[in-house]
């Protein structure tokens, strides 16, 4: 599932018959199943005049936007002989987030990220990259071919170029919102671990100066993120993918990769979370890639599916296992063909368990 996501929702009930007496009352709200409300029904005593509020502890399942509207109330009286029901309004917008698993892994990667760079720095006396910095003297240390002679000849004494790493580079997540990201892993559609991977390649690419953006697709494209790099650019893309369920159609990737070219024109590193699914990739994929291949990089993320190499690694007891094995080793064999054929192409590949993708993708 999407995990346990704790929050709460708290109602604030006025008096509904009278300011004048206390009054006992039952209450019960319409969530949403899947919000898992720790109770969706509360008693309590309204105090006269007063007011009554009541909260529960939610532990949503299910990503998307949930809208309840009103309350249902019951007050019985005085002598729980007769009783008085009605519905109150109540209108509410709850969103539930896709879970971010790897929150603490896309931290780790980026302290490893500032404490290389500095040591780099500080072992070699100069920024590494490709990016020019500055113009300073030269050192006993440094490289002869990084002498700039016509700065040196204008000094009298010899000058050097220093580099730094590069800033302000495009990433770009091409989200594949399609038939093949609704299959499931240990349970968890494909599109699930693919949107964790998102956050972290966003994150860690924010959080090191570079610029992220996102383009979710299917069957047309759904939404479009512009690079940035600003603190709320998680934010922002954790909301263009929340509500996104996939589509039980195939995807066109030849409209989405031209889309791409228009939206983000700057060279890239397109991150492409799909599946190898032999034919998709076969027929709509690979065909469409040089359209991409041609101004960017191109990195592919794929989930695998861990029961399935269990069951091509596992002992043969029976005949169920030995159909299963062949299955399974069949499968495997799909997937990398698939892969192989997209690194032919151009792209660079991360076929992965679902608990390795964010990981190897932020370190790609």
């Amino acid at each position: 599932g999407i995990g346990r996501l704790f929050e709460s929702i708290s109602y604030p009930i006025e008096q509904p018959i009278g300011p004048y007496l206390s009054r006992d009352i039952a209450v019960a709200d319409e969530l949403a199943p899947s919000l898992g409300a720790g109770t969706r029904r509360f008693r309590g005593t309204i105090p006269a005049g007063g007011a009554l509020t009541t909260s529960t502890a939610l532990a949503p399942t299910r990503r998307g936007r949930f809208a309840p509207t009103e309350l249902v109330w019951r007050v019985e009286g005085p002598l729980g002989l007769a009783a008085r029901q009605g519905r109150r309004s109540v209108p509410a917008s709850l969103r539930v987030h896709p879970r971010f698993r790897s929150r603490e892994e896309a931290e780790l990667k980026i302290d490893q990220a500032r404490i290389l760079e500095v040591g780099m720095r500080s072992a070699t006396g100069r920024g590494g990259g490709t990016d020019f910095d500055q113009l300073r003297e030269y050192t006993v240390d440094d490289e002869s071919r990084r002498i700039d002679w016509a700065a040196t000849a204008r000094a009298g004494r010899p000058i050097v170029r220093t580099f730094r790493a590069e800033r302000n580079q495009n990433v770009v997540v091409l989200f594949d919102n399609g038939r093949v990201m609704a299959g499931r892993v240990a349970g968890v559609p494909r599109a699930e671990f693919a949107m964790d991977a998102a956050l972290l390649v966003t994150t860690v690419a924010t959080r090191l100066g570079d610029r992220c953006g996102l383009l979710t697709f299917d069957r047309t494209v759904r939404g479009v993120v512009a690079p940035g790099h600003g603190r709320d650019q998680v934010g922002r893309v954790t909301d263009a993918l929340y509500e996104l369920e996939p589509v039980l159609a195939e995807s066109d990737y030849r409209g989405a990769f031209n889309e791409t070219l228009v939206r983000f024109r700057k060279r890239s590193l397109i991150v492409l979370l799909t599946d190898l699914v032999e034919q998709a990739v076969g027929e709509s994929l690979l065909p469409a890639l040089p359209v991409l291949t041609r101004s960017h990089l191109v990195l592919v993320g794929a989930i695998q599916d861990p029961q399935v190499r269990a069951w091509a690694d596992g002992p043969v007891r029976d005949a169920e296992d030995a159909y299963r094995q062949a299955a399974a080793a069949r499968t495997l064999r799909a997937r990398a063909r698939a892969a192989a054929r997209l690194r032919a192409a151009g792209a660079t590949v991360v076929d992965v368990p679902p608990d390795r993708l964010a990981s190897e993708l932020g370190d790609a």
